[in-house]
């Protein structure tokens, strides 16, 4: 049979059994050293009080008067027992020069000789010693009887036991013991509320679990990607961990900081500043995307809040992707759907025996799709860029605006570096296109006006850069909103019912733009509306950092 072995004490108990020896040490302490002191206090008050006591009786002229008579016990016994008895002490011996005694407590010791020390006394001098004599150990006093002439004629000694005394003293200490005891008690009591608060506090755990706990929440704070952050009740930084650090673009110390001075973008700012929980709120940070939730913590006041962010960078590019996806096969169904109904028209054509016209209809239609091809083929031969701006243009015509690419535009193929990667141009320009549709849908002449082209060179101050224009007929952008319309969550139009909301692909395309390094604006077009341009660097000497014609740098949260 297995013994279990006994689990450690807690941390609150053995600071519980620690405390309670110490305030037993120091009481017990205490005691003995106030004993001590009391008990040589005592015998200190018992050699003044024998002292004043045989004084009073060598000073008496009674007393004096009865040294010279032939029978001084006659007279000085009763007095001396008087004495005793009103002076509280346990002998007063009076006797001659040579020691007989004159007077005792014990009748039978008259005439015998004083047990003791004399000699001080009978040079003049009072003096008080511990003897012990007949009755036991004593604290007594000895002083000279003195004549008119100065002349020794008799001694007092007056004394206390020692007995006597100590009886005083364990009167004292059982005093002194009441009160010890009550200390302790007191401060046994004290401290078990004390050592209870903390164990609720650590959760009855002893010094090695909470050891054992700090390694393994410092190991699961540096092993979790996802990002941790806690915030304190003033909304400061308490705690977070190195996925956090990384999400946030934040290298420098900021444990004991505010949120609002970490430079973080004002909305990102706004949501962990919240009092209201988040849940999966997607927000930009310099160069990621990250779902954000917050949870404040609260036990009757707010304590802080548990905030966990997740790198949805990937996933939103995905999103993105899968839109455009979706809107091709929304406009590869359309025109599946049209190309039906013109070979529907070709056999009807045939079957009226106009076989003429239906080969001339069929060969209208093909030449206007292969114009539309070779137009974007031949401006823009990148084929990530061509093969995006013939997606959008069927997207486009199923929705009623026209997208068309500028004679301007002229792209060859190998222009671009090969680290500019073809997501960030899917996302700078499938998002501008598809906020130009958007705008440019229901106007009059609807349309939309790509232009993409490399400009400068080796001989070019600012280095080759590549230009991404998007112009629409649609109402533009409202100076007011101007600096405005490149933050994350802002949009003129509602959000989309059970859709992911608007607000973002602008926000998305300004990340994108700043991640190269690029410069983004936006200007009135000229027939009206917006006209959104980007300019991302190929060559050495580009500008660093995104600008908004017109609006404030990036960063700066007017």
């Amino acid at each position: 049979m297995r013994i279990p072995r006994p689990r450690p004490r807690s941390l609150a108990g053995q600071l519980f059994a620690m405390q309670a020896v110490l305030i037993a040490v120091v009481v017990a302490g205490y005691a003995l050293f106030t004993y001590v002191s009391d008990r040589g206090q005592a015998e200190d008050a018992a050699g003044r009080q024998a002292m004043a006591v045989a004084r009073s009786v060598a000073d008496s002229p009674s007393v004096r008067a009865a040294a010279r008579a032939p029978d001084p016990s006659s007279v000085l016994q009763p007095y001396a027992l008087r004495v005793m008895r009103d002076a509280d002490v346990d002998f007063v011996t009076i006797m001659n020069p040579e020691g007989i005694r004159w007077t005792h407590p014990d009748p039978t010791q008259i005439g015998r000789h004083f047990v003791g020390n004399t000699a001080p006394a009978l040079r003049g001098e009072s003096f008080t010693e511990t003897y012990t004599g007949t009755l036991g150990p004593s604290v007594r006093a000895v002083t000279p009887i003195e004549d008119d002439d100065k002349r020794i004629v008799g001694l007092v000694s007056a004394g206390i036991k020692v007995e006597a005394i100590s009886e005083r003293a364990r009167g004292q200490l059982t005093a002194l013991t009441g009160v010890a005891a009550g200390a302790l008690l007191l401060g046994a009591v004290g401290t078990y509320v004390i050592n209870a608060r903390l164990r609720r506090h650590t959760h009855g755990m002893n010094a090695a679990e909470l050891s054992r706990m700090h390694d393994y929440h410092q190991a699961a704070l540096h092993a979790v990607r996802e990002g941790l952050l806690l915030l304190d009740g003033q909304y400061r930084v308490a705690l977070i961990n190195d996925g956090g650090r990384e999400l946030l673009g934040v290298t420098d110390e900021v444990v004991g900081r505010s949120v609002a001075d970490l430079g973080l973008p004002a909305p990102l700012t706004g949501a962990l500043l919240a009092s209201e929980p988040r849940v999966d709120e997607v927000h930009l940070t310099a160069d990621r995307v990250v779902a954000v939730n917050t949870s404040p913590v609260s036990g009757g006041e707010r304590k802080g809040t548990i905030v966990t962010l997740r790198d949805v960078t990937e996933l939103q590019s995905l999103m993105g992707e899968l839109d455009s996806e979706r809107g091709f096969t929304q406009a590869l169904r359309s025109q599946a759907h049209e190309a039906a109904n013109r070979l529907h028209t070709v056999v009807s054509l045939i079957e009226l025996g106009r076989a003429e016209e239906a080969v001339d209809f069929a060969t209208a239609e093909l030449e206007l799709a292969q114009t539309l091809t070779d137009q974007v083929v031949a401006a823009v031969g990148e084929p990530v860029l061509a093969a995006l701006l013939l997606g959008k243009t069927a997207q486009a015509n199923e929705r009623g605006v026209e997208l068309v690419v500028s004679e301007d535009s002229r792209l060859d193929d190998g222009v671009l570096p090969p680290d500019l990667p073809p997501r960030d141009l899917v996302t700078i320009l499938g998002n501008l296109i598809d906020n130009a549709v958007d705008a440019a849908q229901g106007s009059v002449g609807a349309r939309v006006t790509v232009t993409a082209y490399a400009e400068g060179g080796e001989g070019s101050e600012g280095g080759e850069e590549l230009v991404l224009g998007v112009a629409d007929t649609g109402p533009g952008v409202d100076p007011v909103h101007a600096d405005l319309v490149f933050q994350r969550g802002f949009s003129t139009k509602p959000s989309e019912p059970g859709g992911r909301g608007r607000g973002l692909g602008l926000a998305l395309v300004r990340q994108a733009v700043q991640r190269r390094g690029g410069v983004l604006s936006v200007a009135e077009a000229e027939g009206g509306g917006a006209e959104f341009e980007v300019r991302l660097p190929l060559g050495r000497g580009a500008a660093v950092g995104v600008r908004e014609a017109g609006v404030p740098e990036v960063g700066d949260e007017r």
